[in-house]
C-alpha cells in the first residue's frame, strides 16, 4: 500500500514538473516574441519617422509651398522645428535598435537626414542673425534645443559672429602703438555684447528686456561663445600681453585686463551666468596665463635690494624732504609704501605683500640692534656720517628667509665699523617716528585688504604690534648708548677740576671769582643736543637723556670734586705739621699778599664751579634736585665755601 502511495506521488510530481517547464517554456517564447515585435515596432517607428521626415523635406522642395515665399523664413523655421521634433523621435528609437541589421541599411538616410537638419539649422540661424529676425532666431534656437545641440549653436555663434569680430579688434601692433592701446582694445570688446548680441540675449533671456512668455532657455552666448574667443584671441594674437619682465608694464596690463573682466561680468544677465563664467575653463586659463609669482619675486628683488643698499654701514642722511634723518629709515618706509601702492599691489598678491612688509619691519629691528653696539667714533661733525667704512656687506639675515649666512668668521672676530654721536641721535629720532607711524600702515592696508573680503583686521593690528614691540626693545640699549656718550664726553672736561689746585698752589693768582672754562665746555654736548635736534627729537626724550646723563656726570663730578678737597685738606695739614715743626713763617701757606689761603683759593675756585654748573643746568629746563649726587655735590661745596669764609675772616 505504501509503495503504491510512493508510486502516484512521484507519478504527481513528475507531471506537475512536466506542466509547470511547459508554461515556462511558452512564457519564454512569448516574452521573446514580445522583445521581437518591440524591435520590429522601434524599427517601424525609425523607418516612419525617416519616411516622415523625408517627406517634409520633399514637401517644403515643392512648389505647393511657392504661394507662402513672402514668409518662406518663418515657415522654414517652423518646418524645422517639427523635423526637429521628429528627429528627437527617430534618434531614440535608432539607439533603442542598435544592431538591427535593418538599421544599418537605413543609417545612412538618418546621416543625411542629421546633416541636411545640421546645415539648414546654420544657415537658418545666420540668416535670423543678418537679418535681426527675432522669429527666425527664436524657432532656430528652439530647434536646437529640441535636438539637445545647443552648444553647437552657440560654437556656430562664436565661430562665425565673434572670432571674426575679435580678430579684427585684437591686433598687438595696435596695442603696442598707441599710449591706451590696450584700455582702446578693451573697450571695443565690450562693444561687441550691446551692438552684436543683443537680439540673442533677447531671445535666450540674457536681456532686462526679454519677455518670459517668448524666452529661449537653455543659452549663455556671453559665456560660452563671447568670451572663450575673446581669449583666444588674446592668448594667440597678444602673447606679449601676459609678459612679466617688465613689473611696471606687467601691473598695468593686468589691473586694466582684470578691469575689463569685471566689466565683461556686468554684462551677463544674472549671478548664475557670472558663476557660470567664472566657472568656464576659458576664464581659469585667461588668469592662469598671468604669472603672478614671477613679477612678486621681480618686485621683492626690487625692494629687498634696494632696502640691502640703504641699510649700510655708512648710514647715509635721507634725502632732503624726507621725514626721517637715515637713507636707512626712508627707505623702510618707502618699502613699506610700496608694497600696497595702487603702481604695485595686486589683490592675488595682498598675502605675499604682507609677509613682506612683516619681513621689512623685522630686517630694521635687526639692522637698529646691530647698530645699537657699534663703537662711537670721537668725531661728531656731521661730516662723519659720510665717512664711514665703506664697502662691507651686512652680516645680518636679509629678508629672504631661505638665504643663509655663513661667512665663517664670528662677530668677535670682525672689527664693527663706528658712528658718531649724531649718527647715534638720528636712529634714535628715526626708530621713535617709525613706531609711531606703524599704524599709518594699518590705515594703509586696510581698504587693500577690504577689497579681497579680507575683515579680521585685529589680527593684523596684533602682528603690526608685534613688530612694534620687537623695535621698541631696541630703545633702551639705544637710549643707554647716547647717555653714556653724553655723560662721557662731559666727565672729559668735568674731571679739569683736578687741575683747579695746580692753577692756585703757590702761583700767587688772584682770588677766583668766576667759574673755570672747563664747564661750559662740559656742557657743550648738551647745549647741542638741546639746541640743534629740538627738531628732530621729542622734547620728552631730550629732557629724559639730558636727565638721565647729567646724573651721572654729577655723579662723578662729586667723586672728582671730593677727591680734590680731601686732597687740599691733607695737604693744608701736613703744611701747618711742617710749620709747627719749623716753626718759621717761610712756611705759611697763606699766599704772599697776605690774603686768602692757596687752600682756600681752591676751594672757592671749585664752590663756584658747582654754583655755575648748577646754574647752566637749571637754564636747560631741568631741576637739580632731579640729579642723582647733585644735592650731595651742593652740600660738599658749601661745607668747601663756609671753610674759605670762616678763614678768611
Amino acid at each position: 500500500m505504501l509503495k503504491t502511495i510512493i508510486v502516484r506521488s512521484l507519478s504527481l510530481k513528475s507531471c506537475v514538473s512536466e506542466g509547470i517547464q511547459a508554461v515556462d517554456d511558452r512564457m519564454t517564447k512569448q516574452e521573446d516574441i514580445r522583445r521581437k515585435k518591440m524591435c520590429v515596432l522601434r524599427l517601424i517607428h525609425v523607418i516612419q519617422s525617416v519616411e516622415k521626415i523625408e517627406k517634409i523635406l520633399h514637401s517644403q522642395g515643392s512648389k505647393e509651398l511657392s504661394s507662402l515665399e513672402g514668409n518662406s523664413s518663418l515657415l522654414t523655421g517652423q518646418v524645422l522645428e517639427r523635423i526637429a521634433t521628429e528627429f528627437n523621435q527617430l534618434q531614440f528609437h535608432a539607439v533603442q535598435s542598435k544592431g538591427m541589421p535593418l538599421l544599418d541599411k537605413v543609417r545612412p538616410r538618418i546621416a543625411g537626414i542629421t546633416a541636411m537638419l545640421q546645415q539648414s539649422l546654420e544657415g537658418l540661424l545666420l540668416e535670423g542673425l543678418q537679418t535681426s529676425n527675432v522669429d527666425i532666431i527664436r524657432h532656430c534656437l528652439r530647434t536646437y534645443a529640441t535636438i539637445d545641440k545647443t552648444r553647437d549653436a552657440e560654437a556656430l555663434v562664436g565661430q562665425v559672429l565673434v572670432k571674426p569680430y575679435v580678430d579684427e579688434v585684437v591686433v598687438e601692433q595696435y596695442v603696442q602703438s598707441h599710449p591706451n592701446g590696450l584700455q582702446s582694445m578693451y573697450n571695443r570688446l565690450l562693444e561687441f555684447v550691446p551692438h552684436h548680441c543683443r537680439l540673442l540675449r533677447e531671445v535666450t533671456g540674457g536681456a532686462i528686456s526679454s519677455e518670459k512668455a517668448d524666452i529661449v532657455p537653455g543659452y549663455d552666448f556671453l559665456v560660452n561663445s563671447v568670451w572663450p574667443e575673446i581669449v583666444h584671441g588674446l592668448e594667440e594674437k597678444l602673447p606679449s600681453l601676459f609678459n612679466p619682465g617688465n613689473p611696471d608694464v606687467f601691473h598695468e596690463k593686468y589691473t586694466t585686463s582684470m578691469d575689463f573682466v569685471r566689466k565683461f561680468e556686468r554684462q551677463c544677465g544674472s549671478q548664475a551666468s557670472v558663476k557660470r563664467l567664472r566657472a568656464h575653463p576659458s576664464y581659469h586659463s585667461f588668469n592662469n596665463k598671468w604669472n603672478l609669482p614671477v613679477y612678486f619675486q621681480i618686485r621683492f628683488r626690487e625692494i629687498a635690494g634696494a632696502l640691502e643698499e640703504a641699510l649700510s654701514d655708512t648710514l647715509e642722511e635721507a634725502p632732503d624732504g624726507s621725514s626721517y634723518c637715515l637713507l636707512a629709515t626712508h627707505m623702510v618706509w618707502t618699502s613699506l609704501l610700496k608694497c600696497w601702492s595702487d603702481q604695485m599691489f595686486l589683490p592675488l598678491l595682498a598675502h605675499r605683500l604682507w609677509k613682506l612688509s612683516l619681513q621689512i619691519l623685522a630686517r630694521y629691528s635687526v639692522f637698529i640692534g646691530e647698530v645699537s653696539v657699534r663703537p662711537i667714533s670721537s668725531e661728531n661733525t656731521k661730516e662723519s656720517k659720510k665717512s664711514v667704512s665703506a664697502g662691507r656687506k651686512e652680516s645680518s639675515v636679509s629678508l629672504s628667509p631661505s638665504e643663509e649666512q655663513g661667512n665663517g668668521s664670528s662677530p668677535e672676530s670682525q672689527t664693527l665699523p663706528s658712528l658718531s654721536s649724531t649718527q647715534l641721535v638720528y636712529v634714535a629720532a628715526d626708530l621713535d617716528k617709525l613706531q609711531d607711524q606703524i599704524p599709518d600702515i594699518l590705515e594703509m592696508i586696510k581698504p587693500k585688504l577690504e577689497m579681497i573680503g579680507f575683515k579680521n583686521m585685529s589680527c593684523i593690528a596684533g602682528a603690526l604690534e608685534d613688530s612694534k614691540t620687537s623695535l621698541s626693545a631696541c630703545v633702551p640699549t639705544l637710549n643707554n648708548r647716547i647717555i653714556q656718550d653724553l655723560s662721557e664726553s662731559s666727565f672729559t672736561y668735568l674731571k679739569s677740576a683736578l687741575e683747579v689746585p695746580r692753577l692756585y698752589r703757590r702761583t700767587n693768582k688772584e682770588v677766583p671769582t668766576k667759574a673755570s672754562p672747563y664747564v661750559d665746555s662740559a656742557l657743550k654736548p648738551f647745549y647741542r643736543l638741546q639746541n640743534e635736534y629740538k627738531g628732530t627729537l621729542k622734547q620728552p626724550m631730550i629732557h629724559q637723556w639730558l636727565e638721565s646723563a647729567l646724573s651721572e656726570s654729577t655723579q662723578k663730578y662729586y667723586e672728582t670734586v671730593s677727591d680734590v678737597l680731601s686732597s687740599v685738606k691733607k695737604m693744608e695739614e701736613s703744611l701747618k705739621r711742617l710749620k709747627q715743626a719749623r716753626r718759621t713763617a717761610t712756611s705759611n701757606p697763606v699766599g704772599t699778599n697776605g690774603g686768602m689761603s692757596d687752600d682756600n683759593k681752591i676751594r672757592l675756585q671749585l664752590a663756584l664751579d658747582v654754583e655755575y654748573y648748577g646754574e647752566q643746568i637749571q637754564k636747560m629746563g631741568l631741576e637739580t634736585s632731579n640729579l642723582k649726587g647733585f644735592s650731595a655735590l651742593t652740600e660738599l661745596i658749601l661745607t668747601a665755601r663756609d671753610q674759605a669764609t670762616a678763614e678768611q675772616s
